[in-house]
């Protein structure tokens, strides 16, 4: 049932345990890499209009996002929470996100900027086991997106990896008022809908029999947080806070 009510740079250092970031996850213990992330099928294709109020949703699993090792290694626990349920079909793969949030901030106003230098974020990256290339896909609670492919980590950063277009749809709610710090805000949803063709266009398969790897993560930013910048959690569990860790991504299992 839908709910009523809801409306629709950084420093070097944010770089380098962000989205920039391009650790290589050979150092230290893989907390993701025998992880695996569910995503059960549906028959009817998800209306992408950020509500979460499908049936599939009620029947996927759902997983909750937590902080790197490095992070919680210095007890440091989560503030604020939020969950992630996958599904697909025929034609996309879907994710749905919800966050608590007390401070909803989204200042990019355009699809493809790097959202991560412009408040709140969900992340979520994509990549065929065996193969250099992955894909890093973003939602934002204005429900911006933003669409990244990397040939291979090797070539991180290079102009053309901001380039890429293909058919992601993404749709969110916030309950709350997105970019008035003076107020406090509950939460927001979002809902991503990456098209099989674009992920299958090298040659790719997708789907039962199919090997992919799976790591959604978040950026949360807010006044009432008393550390600087923003909190960066993620699913699975990796070893350091640095969303470029491929091999420590989960495994991504179709579940008819």
């Amino acid at each position: 049932m839908r709910i009523h009510g809801w409306t629709v740079l950084l420093t070097a250092a944010l770089l380098t345990i962000g989205c920039a970031s391009q650790g290589g996850g050979s150092g230290g213990s893989s907390s993701g890499s025998g992880a695996g992330i569910d995503a059960v099928y549906t028959g009817t294709p998800i209306v992408v209009d950020g509500w979460l109020d499908e049936a599939v949703w009620k029947k996927a699993s759902v997983y909750p996002l937590v902080l790197g090792n490095d992070v919680a290694g210095r007890g440091k626990h989560i503030r604020e929470p939020g969950t992630v349920r996958l599904a697909w079909d025929d034609q996309n793969l879907y994710v749905a996100i919800e966050f608590t949030d007390d401070d909803i901030v989204a200042e990019g106003q355009t699809d493809q900027l790097k959202h991560f230098a412009l408040g709140d974020l969900c992340e979520v990256f994509l990549k065929p086991e065996g193969q250099t290339w992955y894909w890093e896909l973003y939602a934002t609670p204005m429900g911006r997106k933003s669409s990244f492919w990397f040939p291979g980590r090797g070539r991180f950063g290079l102009p053309s990896n901001f380039q890429y277009n293909c058919g992601l749809r993404v749709a969110a709610k916030a309950e709350g008022t997105v970019n008035n710090w003076q107020d406090k805000d509950k939460r927001w949803t979002a809902e991503m809908a990456m098209p099989i063709r674009d992920l299958t266009a090298r040659g790719e398969s997708f789907g039962p029999g199919s090997a992919w790897r799976v790591l959604v993560a978040r950026y949360n930013y807010s006044r009432y947080r008393v550390e600087r910048g923003p909190e960066l959690t993620m699913t699975p569990r990796l070893s350091e806070t640095s969303f470029h860790l491929l091999e420590e991504y989960a495994k991504l299992r179709f579940k008819r």
